[in-house]
């Protein structure tokens, strides 16, 4: 545990708050992608079925149940209470292939061939892509409420803040070797770069962010 990795779950958790806030303050699931919180919950799960085997620290277990929980929770209001205003016609993405893409380098870049392993790798490269539905909806509809561009902001800080965290730890630990995680991190992050340029000039001009259709 560094600051920088401390940094980036408190920036997890602060987009997570700022999404339920926006659902449950608005009454309104607009503009938020369906499929992008399906992905993330098949990360979140995939991911940590180590806590059914490995106890590392009561925060890392507790985390870890956080983001189960709260991507669960967030595609039952979407699924049940909020369902009417999901925006469905927006949200297009076609995910069989950013499945497909994860299962494809799962099976050829794991550290060891074991389940979770395996599933691990998947969690990776899917989380890499599980931001493209959102941000395709948001380039689709042209306009984003100020609550939304704040937790995809937060989600995306959220990375490029575990990314300085791996230059961190390579610098200060000998044994510290992770391309898989390195290469799949610089992708998500680097799918953000639009995102991240018209958000800082929405706020520096002080007005809702619009994104180019």
């Amino acid at each position: 545990m560094n600051l920088f990795r401390l940094c980036g779950d408190l920036s997890h958790v602060i987009s997570i708050v700022l999404l339920l806030l926006k659902i449950r303050a608005t009454r309104s699931c607009v503009g938020i992608s369906l499929k992008t919180q399906a992905l993330y919950l098949l990360v979140f799960v995939t991911r940590y079925l180590d806590l059914f085997v490995t106890f590392i620290s009561l925060y890392n277990s507790l985390m870890k149940v956080l983001f189960i929980a709260t991507s669960s929770y967030v595609l039952y209001l979407m699924l049940t209470k909020y369902r009417q205003t999901y925006d469905k016609d927006h949200d297009t993405f076609r995910i069989q292939f950013l499945v497909g893409f994860a299962i494809v380098l799962a099976l050829l870049t794991p550290h060891r061939y074991t389940m979770l392993e395996v599933l691990w790798t998947f969690s990776l490269w899917l989380e890499s892509v599980a931001i493209l539905p959102q941000l395709f909806m948001l380039q689709t509809t042209g306009e984003c409420e100020n609550l939304t561009s704040h937790y995809i902001f937060a989600l995306g800080l959220y990375r490029a803040l575990y990314a300085v965290n791996w230059v961190y730890r390579y610098l200060f630990e000998p044994d510290y070797w992770q391309p898989v995680t390195w290469v799949a991190g610089i992708l998500q992050t680097a799918l953000y770069g639009d995102f991240f340029y018209y958000y800082v000039m929405s706020k520096r001009r002080g007005k809702k962010l619009k994104l180019p259709t």
